[in-house]
């Protein structure tokens, strides 16, 4: 599998928990939100955008993905929401299809246009390594089955601010028609899971 297999696999609508550890206050934090992931083909213009903002050759990418996202973690304050859209952009090393560059709108540690690092491991995991202007995050995404995902992250802000998180992911049937809505209901969605 490649970047943009692993991309269109993903594509559909996911219920993700989460638990972030803040390293440096030895806490753990709570959380849940809801994922929206559309694959996109090479040319469409949302990718060819994304290249073009990054001064990338369109020609050179593989396709992309269209995110969205909407959540809360158990420390929000009133004013604080989870809630945002990105774009991807892939452009495979022309020698290995494996690896590459990932091309994004809006970064998963700050919201600012960055081109991360990505790599499948031999699990077909996908690995992505991102510099920002002040810290630096690794993610790890697997498939544990067809409509189950796990993610890992450890970011590492320069000052020594450290935060690792933990999702598990469960793909949402499209015609399902119950919403959740909280994180009670969260828990008895994860628990008819046994977890």
């Amino acid at each position: 599998m490649d970047a943009i297999e692993f991309f269109r696999k993903s594509a559909g609508t996911w219920r993700s928990q989460r638990t972030t550890h803040h390293l440096a206050f030895r806490q753990a934090e709570k959380g849940f939100s809801d994922i929206q992931v559309t694959s996109l083909d090479a040319d469409d213009p949302r990718v060819i955008e994304i290249c073009q903002m990054h001064n990338v050759d369109p020609s050179l990418s593989a396709g992309g993905a269209y995110v969205t996202w909407a959540g809360e973690m158990a420390w929000d304050k009133d004013d604080e929401n989870h809630k945002g859209e990105t774009v991807f952009a892939i452009v495979p090393d022309p020698e290995n299809p494996r690896k590459g560059q990932m091309l994004r709108e809006r970064g998963y540690a700050e919201i600012m246009p960055v081109a991360g690092q990505f790599e499948m491991d031999e699990d077909d995991a996908l690995i992505l390594i991102t510099e920002y202007e002040t810290m630096s995050a690794i993610e790890r995404f697997w498939f544990m089955g067809s409509d189950v995902r796990m993610r890992t992250s450890a970011v590492k802000r320069f000052g020594g601010f450290n935060t690792s998180t933990f999702c598990t992911e469960i793909r949402v049937n499209p015609d399902a028609e119950t919403v959740l809505e909280s994180p009670s209901e969260e828990s008895q969605f994860y628990s008819a899971f046994g977890w």
